[in-house]
Order: C-alpha cells, then sequence, then structure tokens
C-alpha cells in the first residue's frame, strides 16, 4: 500500500468508482453528485431542512480578533429565512476553510466522505458495512424531518444523522442508549457561539437505568437531573405541558433504552437543544415575530448551571452579560468569552508572589500577596479553598446567616486599605511591631508550613481529576504512594512500572522507574518529560507528573486496570472478541497517528510492541512509553532486543543502519496487528493441518502469502474465536499489516493512511510479499531456520556491542 496507491484509493473514493443508478435530485448527494461551495441539498415535501457547508455567526474562528473563517457542513431550518440555525454538524471538531475546494461526497466502499481544501479526509460516516453494496448504489438524502440517511437503492440505512445527534434534539429523533453495544446517542453543546467544537455540557440518558436525563459538565459531574418519567412529564420538569404539548414516548427492553417525543401541532417548529451556557431549553419558531421564543429551560436559573462562568468567574442573573470577573481577575480568553465560553473562566491579572508578602507595602502596593473581599456572600462556615473556585454568584439580597469570602491576589491588585476593614494584606512588618503581631508572625508561619505540606498532599490527586499542567512530584510522596514501591505491575524497555495509590485510596496510578543511563541532564530532562505532557490523545496514555530525586527519575502515569495488550492476546484470559481487537487496533493506530502527524514535531515512538499498548477498564487502547528513546543514551537495538526465537518487532532499516523514520513504527505495527489477528506471537511457527496444510511456518510469512495469493483469511483468525469475526475487517486488517511490514519504507503507509484503510474509508490493495518474510522463514516446520537464528544471533551480537 504505497502513498500513491492510497491516494489513488482516495481520489476515486471520492470522485467515484462505479456509477451510481440513482439519478440527481435536489435532496440528494451521490457518488456522482456531491456538494462543494455553495451548493446545497433541500429536503423533499415540506422543504423544512436544508445541508451545506456553512460558517456559524463569528466566523466560526477559535477567537474572536481571528480573521480566518472556519465551515463545517451542518443541517439548518430551511424555513427560518432571517437566522441560519443549525440543527447538526459533521465535522464539528474539524472546520475547513475553504468550502469551495472541499467535498461532501459519497465514496465508492459506500461512505459518506468530506475532504477540505487540501484533499485530506477530516470527517466520514465510518460505516464498515457500506462497501457490502453488492453492486447496488449508496445515497444520502435529507429529510424533511432534518435526518440525514445514507442508504441502498433497496432502502436499507447504513447510517443517520439523528443516531449521532450533537447539541439539538429534533422530534422524532431518540435519545437513549443501546444495551447490547453501549452506543449512546447524547447532546452536546457547542463550545462557543462561534464554534460548534463539543463543548463542555453533555445531556443523556441516565446510565444506570433509571428513566432520567442527566446533565454533566466535563463528561464527569452530574449537575442537573430531570428526574423519573411518569408516563406523562419528566417530575423535574413539569413545565413540559406548557403552551404547545409534547408527546414523550418511553422505551426500555433488553436491547435499548430510549426517549423520542413529538408535537401535536406538525406545523410548528420547535427543537430541544442543550446551549453553551448548560442549560436545557425547549424553544419554538414565533413566525409572527421572526425570533425563537423560550418554552422552558432546565435549571431554571441560569446560575444553578455547575461551573456556568468556570473558575473564578462569578454568575449574575440580573446583568445581561451574566459571567463577570472578580476584582483583581480577567478572562482567562478575551475571545472565547466574548463569544460565550466562559469555560476558561478567570485568571489573576498578576500571579501570586508566594513568598509571604516579605517586601509587601503595608497599602498592598507591593510584591507580596493580599487578601480581598469577593462579592457577594456564601455559606456560613469557615473553610479553606485550594485550586479554583467554581459556582461564585453575586447575590445582594438576603445574607443572613452568610459569611465573607476573601480571594487571594497580588498586592498589586489589592485597593488601598485606607477604611477598608474587609481587605486583609500580608505586609511586612516593622522592627517594632507589638507582642501580638509577632505571636500573629508565628501563627502565620504554622499556618503556611501545615498549608504547604497539605498542598503537596494534594498535588497527586489535583493531577489526577484536573487537566493542569504537569505535576512536579517529592520523591517521598511518590515513595509513598506506592508504599516503597513495593508492588511491581512488571518491566518494559525503559524501566519497571509500580502500582501506586493516591491520598484516600479512590484513585491509582502506575509509577515507572526509569533505568539506565541517561543521555540528558537535568534541565533537559525536565524541559523533555514537560514536552512529553503537554501531548493528550484519548489513545495515548496520559503523564501526570514526574520526580528527579539525585538518580533517581520517576514518570507518573494513570493506572491502566486491564494491563496491556500482550497479557489480553497471549496470557490465558478469556479470548477477546474480534469487536474488541478490531477496535484496540485502531485506537492503537489513531494513537500513532498523533504522535506522528499532530503533536509539534514528529515523535517516533521507536518501542511499539503489545507491551506498550495499554488497556483503559473500558479496553480502550492507550499507547505507553512514547517519547522516552530521547531520554536514555541507547538507540532502538539497545532499547528492544529480541532474545533466541522470538522475531521481535524490529523494523529492517534498524539493523542496515539507514537513517530512521516515523516508517519504523509503522513497521512494528503492522507486526502488533498480525498478533492481534492470531491471538498468538508470531514468532510461534504454526503446525500444518489436515484443514490447512499452508499453515505451517512463519506466520508474518504465511499471512503475506495467503493475502497476496487472495486465498480465504478465516485460518488466520485466532482459533477462539471460532471464526466469529467480520470478513470484511478482517482482510482490511491482513491487508494492511501486510502492507506495514513491507521491506521498503516508502512502500509502507502512514499511520494516516493506515487508519483511514481500517476505517474503511479507502480501498487496500493486494500487497506483495515482502522479501524480509522470505527470508527470515527459508524451511517451514515446527523449529526456526538457520536463517532465523542468524538474524537473532546479530541482533544479540549487536546489543552486546552497544552495551560495552
Amino acid at each position: 500500500m504505497a502513498s500513491t496507491a492510497l491516494l489513488l484509493a482516495m481520489a476515486v473514493a471520492i470522485h467515484g468508482g462505479s456509477r451510481s443508478a440513482w439519478c440527481f435530485a435536489s435532496d440528494t448527494i451521490s457518488t456522482d453528485s456531491p456538494i462543494s461551495g455553495d451548493r446545497t441539498v433541500v429536503s423533499r415535501g415540506g422543504g423544512n431542512f436544508e445541508l451545506g457547508f456553512f460558517s456559524p455567526a463569528g466566523g466560526g474562528s477559535t477567537t474572536a480578533s481571528s480573521s480566518r473563517s472556519n465551515y463545517y457542513v451542518g443541517i439548518w431550518y430551511k424555513k427560518v429565512m432571517s437566522q441560519r440555525t443549525p440543527v447538526w454538524v459533521a465535522n464539528r471538531a474539524a472546520p475547513v476553510a475553504d468550502p469551495a475546494s472541499s467535498r461532501l461526497a459519497v465514496a465508492a466502499d459506500g461512505n459518506l466522505v468530506l475532504t477540505n481544501e487540501a484533499g485530506k479526509l477530516v470527517w466520514s460516516s465510518n460505516v464498515s458495512s457500506a462497501s457490502s453494496s453488492n453492486g447496488a448504489a449508496v445515497a444520502a438524502v435529507i429529510l424533511d424531518t432534518g435526518n440525514f440517511v445514507l442508504r441502498r437503492e433497496s432502502g436499507e440505512v447504513l447510517w443517520q444523522s439523528v443516531e449521532h445527534p450533537t447539541d439539538t434534539w429534533l422530534p422524532g429523533a431518540r435519545l437513549g442508549m443501546n444495551k447490547i453495544t453501549g452506543d449512546v446517542q447524547a447532546l452536546v453543546s457547542w463550545k462557543s457561539a462561534g464554534d460548534p467544537a463539543p463543548g463542555m455540557f453533555t445531556l443523556g440518558i441516565d446510565p444506570n437505568g433509571s428513566s432520567q436525563y442527566l446533565t454533566k459538565w466535563n463528561r464527569t459531574v452530574a449537575s442537573w437531573s430531570s428526574g423519573e418519567w411518569n408516563n406523562d412529564v419528566f417530575a423535574g420538569v413539569p413545565e413540559m405541558t406548557s403552551h404547545y404539548k409534547y408527546d414523550f414516548k418511553f422505551v426500555s427492553d433488553v436491547n435499548t433504552s430510549y426517549f423520542t417525543y413529538s408535537l401535536q401541532d406538525p406545523t410548528v417548529i420547535s427543537r430541544l437543544v442543550l446551549d453553551v451556557s448548560g442549560q436545557l431549553r425547549q424553544i419554538m419558531w414565533e413566525p409572527s415575530t421572526d425570533e425563537w421564543m423560550i418554552i422552558w429551560t432546565e435549571p431554571h436559573r441560569l446560575c444553578d448551571v455547575y461551573a456556568v462562568c468556570g473558575a473564578f468567574g462569578v454568575c449574575n442573573e440580573k446583568s445581561e452579560l451574566y459571567c463577570s470577573c472578580p476584582a483583581g481577575f480577567r478572562p482567562s480568553s478575551i475571545g472565547d468569552w466574548e463569544l460565550g465560553d466562559h469555560s476558561m473562566g478567570c485568571r489573576r491579572n498578576n500571579p501570586l508572589r508566594c513568598d509571604g508578602g516579605a517586601n509587601s507595602s503595608v497599602h498592598g502596593k507591593g510584591d507580596g500577596d493580599a487578601f480581598l473581599l469577593a462579592p457577594g456572600s456564601y455559606d456560613s462556615h469557615c473553610s479553606l479553598w485550594y485550586g479554583g473556585l467554581l459556582n461564585l454568584q453575586w447575590r445582594v439580597e438576603d445574607t443572613a446567616g452568610m459569611d465573607d469570602l476573601y480571594l487571594r491576589l497580588s498586592a498589586m491588585d489589592v485597593p488601598s486599605s485606607k477604611g477598608r476593614r474587609r481587605t486583609i494584606v500580608f505586609a511586612s512588618i516593622p522592627a517594632v511591631a507589638s507582642s501580638i503581631l509577632a505571636l500573629s508572625v508565628i501563627v502565620s508561619v504554622v499556618v503556611i508550613r501545615m498549608f504547604r505540606r497539605r498542598q503537596r498532599s494534594m498535588a497527586f490527586m489535583q493531577a489526577a481529576s484536573e487537566g493542569g499542567n504537569l505535576v512536579v512530584f517529592k520523591y517521598g510522596d511518590v515513595r509513598r504512594a506506592t508504599k516503597n514501591f513495593s508492588e511491581k505491575l512488571g518491566g518494559g524497555s525503559f524501566g519497571s512500572v509500580y502500582k501506586g495509590t493516591l491520598p484516600g485510596g479512590q484513585v491509582a496510578i502506575a509509577v515507572k522507574k526509569l533505568e539506565g543511563r541517561l543521555c540528558v541532564g537535568e534541565k533537559q530532562f525536565r524541559n523533555e518529560v514537560r514536552t512529553i505532557g503537554v501531548i493528550q490523545h484519548v489513545n495515548l496514555v496520559r503523564l501526570r507528573g514526574f520526580s528527579s530525586h539525585g538518580r533517581e527519575r520517576l514518570l507518573v502515569y494513570d493506572h491502566m486496570p486491564n494491563g496491556s495488550l500482550d497479557k489480553a492476546l497471549f496470557g490465558g484470559a478469556p479470548a477477546l472478541s474480534w469487536r474488541a481487537r478490531f477496535q484496540i487496533a485502531l485506537g492503537a493506530a489513531r494513537g500513532m497517528l498523533y504522535l506522528h502527524e499532530g503533536c509539534r514535531d514528529c515523535i517516533i515512538h521507536c518501542d511499539i510492541k503489545p507491551e506498550n499498548i495499554l488497556l483503559d477498564e473500558d479496553l480502550v487502547p492507550k499507547v505507553a512509553d512514547f517519547g522516552l528513546a530521547k531520554l536514555l543514551a541507547r538507540d532502538f537495538s539497545r532499547v528492544l532486543t529480541t532474545v533466541r526465537g522470538t522475531i521481535g518487532y524490529l523494523a529492517p532499516e534498524w539493523i542496515s543502519g539507514v537513517p530512521i523514520t516515523a516508517k519504523a513504527d509503522v513497521y512494528s505495527y503492522g507486526m502488533v496487528l498480525l498478533e492481534i489477528v492470531s491471538g498468538r506471537r508470531n514468532a510461534r511457527c504454526w503446525p500444518a493441518t489436515e484443514q490447512e496444510p499452508s499453515l505451517s511456518g512463519y506466520f508474518p510469512l504465511v499471512a503475506a502469502r495467503k493475502v497476496s495469493q487472495g486465498e480465504a483469511l478465516d485460518g488466520l483468525l485466532d482459533e477462539r474465536l471460532h471464526g466469529d469475526a467480520d470478513p470484511r475487517e478482517l482482510e482490511r486488517a491482513c491487508r494492511v499489516a501486510c502492507w506495514c511490514v513491507q521491506d521498503d519504507e516508502a512502500r509502507r503507509p502512514t499511520m494516516e493512511q493506515v487508519v483511514q484503510a481500517l476505517e474503511g474509508v479507502v480501498a487496500v490493495d493486494v500487497p506483495p510479499v515482502p522479501t524480509s518474510l522470505r527470508a527470515l522463514a527459508e524451511n517451514s516446520g515446527s523449529v526456526m531456520s538457520a536463517r532465523t537464528s542468524a538474524y537473532l544471533d546479530g541482533l544479540s551480537r549487536s546489543h552486546l556491542q552497544d552495551s560495552s
């Protein structure tokens, strides 16, 4: 699968392979009739909905001052002419810059694909079954209900937009979950009024099985509940029946659980939307006033929405701009703030000084810190708050029983304390201070020490629960968290890994002790680790912090409860299903793609193998140990040395000495993908059977020969699965793996092409059998060939020479 081959396949997929048998229609997108630029499709019947490219209010820019406009493919109300109101967005997190040269089309494999101005895929319907159309044409149609449907000529629906909602719930659509697959239909708010990217709030059915909806902040904190369904309305939303009657229906059985609703008056245009602010709103279009009218909202008070104004933001219901910053603070992102995105909250005008105010003046204009009375009032109790304050509200009435709140600021931001009894300033103390003030200093020192001690103990918890900066841990804290490194999880190429527990015993961590000679000094080590720490992706293990104590270098990661992929594949546990394997393979490829192309600088992993692919509680794969090769004074032949009898994952260029590129990772991934298919180590020679006499020999070569000759591939599948696998996915996986392990790195695909091929977005040609595989398995049978042994001996000798 060379680059040119994939690009050609992409072009064929977009511009058409087989001719569509469907005629062009104003509501239809097919292989021969894509849309781009100003072209749109409009639903037939009532002409209620239109689909095409659009730029939201504010230009879709990430900041208000940005001159670039972002464009999206979306669905909006055709009859609401005065203001374009999107109800669904395809590429909400991946805008395009030029709709005229971007294209939404039905690819040759039957999927909907959106490519940008550079011809790069930015969105796909990602339907694995679309390719098995048996020659039947596939097209996408916008319906008068607002549903965008991908279907065959026979009427079989392959994909539909209502199963992938954004922030709007339309009448007739379902919002719930599939109990078998775990798929959910949930609303996700826009990031801001000008940015449809996923925001901070989600609305979905209770995953625990009750008949209520929950709004969550940051996908974790449940902030509002609709109450149970009583066959008429939700207990917490009695106003649902006001104005216009909505007919709700709740369905719950062994397979699914969902709500749907309809309007008794079909001429009414109404929608339920999860607003940027986190409020759930039922809205109706009023033609007489040419505007949207709010029927009901939940929560009723905007300021009751959890973290509606972000950290240190103050909510005021009576102000048109309901979010503001207290004195001494400013919006963290003015551009986002102006567009209605307050998720980043407020930050101090000047940083805290952290020196106890030793150099500050009595007027608060020096270099120390001070406490300033915040607006409003709060619950009557004494407490200290560390980190960002959430849910601040401005209250001037009904303050009986409330106490004051003081916010710590740089003394530069605190007004003069003359006549302000409620401003507390840390100031320098004259030599002639009274004994009372001296006693206060002693008490302050004790409090500060206790505070710092508590800060250190809370650092672990903050690192595990917040998405902030990388935390520098005290070595002693890590040692206590791991009980003196008593529970070893395993060992990798870069060191041993130990399990630890955060204070409170609720969150588990994994601590890697780096072993070997470091090739960087202390300062560079910290810089390199900080670079790794900012890399975040759903398929990469998150680095939470590190510790550097003398020669001891520790890295603190999230703990993955399902361990590494090698244990799941080869450890004797119940066999992973094909669905789980394929999703693991795809997720790992996406993680590697991010390392190669999503980071500021390309990161070559250099050690892709099942041991470095970890699985979380939901079997989501997380690539581990990326970015560590630069920290140790050894090249890859020292980092990963295969023992006699195990072929390993080394690309041929590691042995030949040519410069290493990201294609070395692609080779290793191909080897891992073959093991995911077979459930056995590649180095294990397969015995011949009466049913499959051709299986004898080194498995990568066996697989490559079967793929190149077009033979049935079910014999390559892990026998524990008893043939239970999607044949199309199996074929794609085997073809992709065999392209990845080609001898010439120029013939290997990029990780982006690997992901697209596994997703079924592009077709995959039949790969040739790599010459190196033939050399490694010259003789078949149950024992490794002499040439294989010589290859392994060469690796061992290389390791000994490099270590000397």
